[in-house]
């Protein structure tokens, strides 16, 4: 039977000494929070939408953005109707954030947008903290076409698909003897805080043997965020033999 040192979910934030020694008697998982200082997206106001003007921006180096808000509410029975906000962002920028940040950990991951009167202008016209909600590449080029984005400075709390990220190969005893990791869930979705989005849900593997299995019921997270996941008995992974 697999036993687990430490099931307490651990909220990093920078690295450090002390945090890789609590990471040490942590056998699961941590939520990897994204709170740290936030890297800057800039963008332009766009007035015309639709595939040709689209497709314009795109030879132009730039990526048709999407910034949503939530609106008021409708009175209607629908509820809060979100607004749009027309953008266009830098594609080397966004290439390069991409590089930095990981494209499986990007729409977990909270950025400032600055939107400028114009490229390259010092008059920003509004800035805030956004969430990416949704990113379409090109399956032929791997280029960005489109992007999605949410403000998150008009709500208190959001609902996000946290990556599952696996930690712990190299000395995990099941691998060591030609097992084979099989993971079952990619992602966890969470309703959490604006201020507290983990950016990836880390899931330690390093004392699994062949047959050994790690479930949700593993796992402990923070309290302020709620699992809206269904996934039954289904594991996160486990090890195989080949």
């Amino acid at each position: 039977m697999l036993k687990k040192c430490c099931s307490q979910a651990v909220r990093l934030s920078s690295p450090g000494p002390l945090q890789e020694f609590i990471s040490s008697f942590c056998t699961y998982s941590s939520l990897v929070s994204s709170s740290r200082r936030l890297k800057t997206i800039d963008a332009t106001p766009r007035e015309v939408s639709g595939q040709r003007a689209s497709s314009k921006l795109r030879s132009q180096g730039q990526i048709p953005s999407v910034v949503l808000s939530r609106g008021e509410y409708s009175g209607d029975g629908l509820g809060h109707v979100s607004k749009k906000l027309l953008v266009s962002t830098d594609r080397k920028q966004i290439k390069s954030l991409l590089w930095i940040v990981k494209p499986e950990l990007f729409c977990s991951t909270p950025f400032e947008l600055q939107i400028r009167a114009g490229s390259g202008s010092s008059c920003i016209l509004q800035s805030g903290r956004v969430l990416p909600v949704k990113l379409h590449v090109s399956p032929e080029t791997r280029e960005v076409l489109n992007l999605v984005f949410e403000w998150l400075d008009d709500k208190s709390e959001i609902s996000v698909d946290v990556p599952v990220v696996i930690k712990g190969h190299e000395t995990s005893p099941g691998l060591q003897k030609g097992g084979t990791l099989n993971k079952i869930i990619n992602s966890l979705k969470f309703q959490c805080p604006v201020d507290e989005i983990p950016q990836k849900v880390e899931v330690d593997v390093r004392n699994l043997d062949v047959g050994d299995k790690i479930t949700l019921q593993d796992l402990e997270f923070n309290p302020s965020l709620k699992l809206l996941s269904k996934i039954d008995s289904r594991p996160i992974c486990k090890i195989v033999r080949k």
